[in-house]
């Protein structure tokens, strides 16, 4: 998804722990070396564990909208991370809340 020249690429995983979450970002860091943002929000079972991260993003914006989105869904053994590559253009704490959900939503769909 593309807003105001940023780009925000949403991936979804089914995962069963930490250490299998912890693989996944850091392969994720090394494919999207450029990314301004690689944001994320979990949901595990058991443990009953839950977890965001805005990664440098205004605190609130975007980690915590991934994380309503799961909650929403009730979706449980999930990750998903969202990859935001910054245009120039500042998008507000508004506009960061509906693209990190939004795109949290799509990657979902997929899923």
């Amino acid at each position: 998804m593309e807003i105001k020249k940023s780009k925000f690429f949403g991936y979804a995983y089914n995962v069963e722990n930490v250490s299998q979450i912890e693989e996944i970002l850091s392969t994720l860091k090394k494919e999207h070396k450029k990314a301004t943002h690689i944001c994320f929000a979990y949901v595990l079972q058991s443990p009953n564990l839950e977890k965001c991260f805005d990664d440098g993003e205004p605190s609130g914006t975007a980690g915590k909208p991934i994380l309503n989105v799961l909650q929403k869904q009730k979706k449980s053994n999930i990750l998903v991370c969202v990859v935001r590559y910054f245009g120039g253009i500042k998008l507000g704490a508004g506009g960061l809340l509906r693209a990190y959900s939004k795109t949290a939503s799509e990657a979902l769909k997929c899923k």
